[in-house]
């Protein structure tokens, strides 16, 4: 029978594992059109800690 993994234990693995899937979003930013005037959107994946700057930017 396999042991169970305490949560101390999985928190130091996340910290080892800094460069992984987990740190990536999915983010969606809509964009008008100045000339139609419809809107369209924008989807990329960025790092968690860049989600501020891709919204600030136009």
């Amino acid at each position: 029978m396999a042991k169970k993994v305490s949560k101390n234990s999985r928190v130091g693995q996340r910290a080892a594992n800094a460069g992984s899937g987990r740190d990536f979003v999915k983010v969606v930013k809509s964009v008008k059109d100045p000339v139609t005037g419809k809107y369209s959107y924008k989807e990329m994946m960025i790092h968690k800690d860049n989600v501020k700057e891709f919204f600030a930017k136009k």
